[in-house]
């Protein structure tokens, strides 16, 4: 039996106007219309850091400020296992433009719990309900 990959992949918890920016992946890309933490996968030779900056960038046109890394999240999908490795960030500047996504919101924290997420994500947004923002 092979053994699955573990793909590292990051994500950001930005705070704009002290909301939080969650987006919705669109019907082509896995886990169809679930909602995340932007982000992606971590390059070679590239620092999770530089992925998140990079990554936002690419898929939300806004730049950020890391602020904190939050605790890895690792999720088996059964075809593959994603270790999502999540940092709060602020906004520093842009305008959003979704190159990937369906669907962004800008929620209060409360309200992250009435959304349908990837499942990697739970864990990130029930640490993130213990944190002052």
């Amino acid at each position: 039996m092979s053994q699955k990959k573990l793909i590292n992949v990051t994500c950001a918890i930005i705070i704009i106007d002290e909301k939080i920016l969650v987006t919705q992946r669109s019907q082509k890309m896995k886990l169809p219309l679930k909602w995340e933490f932007p982000g992606g996968k971590l390059e070679e030779n590239e620092t999770e850091e530089e992925c998140i900056i990079r990554e936002i960038l690419e898929e939300i046109n806004i730049e950020i400020e890391i602020v904190k890394r939050l605790s890895d999240s690792v999720f088996d999908y059964g075809n593959f296992k994603i270790n999502l490795i999540p940092f709060i960030a602020n906004y520093k500047k842009g305008e959003i433009k979704l190159l990937e996504h369906k669907s962004y919101k800008l929620l209060n924290k409360i309200e992250l719990v009435n959304l349908d997420w990837a499942e990697a994500d739970l864990p990130i947004v029930e640490e993130l309900l213990k944190f002052d923002l």
